[in-house]
């Protein structure tokens, strides 16, 4: 009996305990919880804040901006011209001179660095074979970069300043033949290899079409240019002079052409 009575009275005992610790729970929680929120609530508020500040598309075109500015300083400093009568380091030699030449040549497009400089440098240091390899490469990887950099950081903003007529028209033939634009770009002499790249980006083009596209139409222009590198030391040679041939007649046709252009233009 006395066992049951305590049993009992145990219980009894226990239910009391139990809802005074609810009790001080349910008392203490609120006077806790504004101790912590407002400490938490405006630190979320602000990381968000400058999240959407720092990924916005104006904020991602300045980085862009910023990034070619100090690429082009840069190759300005490092003056990557010198290739030309220095040649490559002694250290680097056979298939891996190639492969470092693409890169570096590739990083050099991104930053503005004339093209015909670097394929004649691409012949000069290995032939015309391998020069011409070394110079594609660079090529597709430069365009590529510049593509992947415009698409990442530029598209969101520059896409709602497409307004004008001509703008709209480009885009729409880039987004909508994409390849074929691209070749014709590549082939057609006179069309700046950066602008290109960075007008494809903003445009709804899709990137194999535009990296198959570069790579068909830069092989006759980068080819010329390589043999004539890899032959400058004799600059009467028939392979010299049919190289400056190749550079020099699609360079006037295409200046004809757009002066033709420029005319029924102003006469519209």
């Amino acid at each position: 009996m006395l066992d049951a009575t305590n049993r009992s009275g145990g219980t009894a005992t226990a239910s009391p305990r139990a809802s005074a610790a609810q009790l001080a729970t349910a008392v203490l929680s609120p006077a806790a919880a504004p101790a912590t929120t407002p400490a938490t609530a405006p630190a979320t508020g602000v990381a968000a804040r400058c999240a959407r500040v720092l990924l916005s598309p104006w904020s991602r075109l300045s980085l862009l901006v910023a990034l070619l500015a100090s690429a082009a300083s840069a190759m300005l400093l490092l003056e990557p011209q010198k290739l030309l009568a220095d040649g490559l380091p002694s250290q680097l030699g056979g298939a891996a001179a190639v492969v470092a030449y693409a890169v570096s040549y590739g990083v050099c497009t991104v930053a503005f660095v004339p093209r015909p400089i670097l394929n004649l440098a691409a012949g000069a240091l290995f032939g015309s074979q391998l020069g011409l390899g070394a110079a594609l490469g660079g090529t597709v990887l430069g365009a590529g970069l510049a593509f992947c950099l415009g698409r990442a950081l530029g598209q969101d903003a520059l896409r709602p300043l497409l307004r004008g007529r001509w703008l709209k028209a480009a885009d729409h033939q880039l987004s909508r033949h994409g390849f074929r634009s691209m070749l014709a770009a590549r082939l057609f002499p006179g069309v700046p290899f950066a602008a290109s790249n960075y007008c494809a980006a903003v445009s709804r083009m899709g990137l194999l079409p535009f990296l198959l596209a570069t790579g068909l139409g830069s092989i006759p222009n980068t080819a010329a240019y390589a043999v004539a590198g890899a032959r400058a030391s004799t600059p009467t040679s028939p392979a010299f002079l049919i190289a400056l041939a190749c550079i020099t007649v699609p360079g006037l046709v295409g200046a004809a052409v757009a002066w033709r252009k420029r005319h029924r233009l102003r006469a519209r």
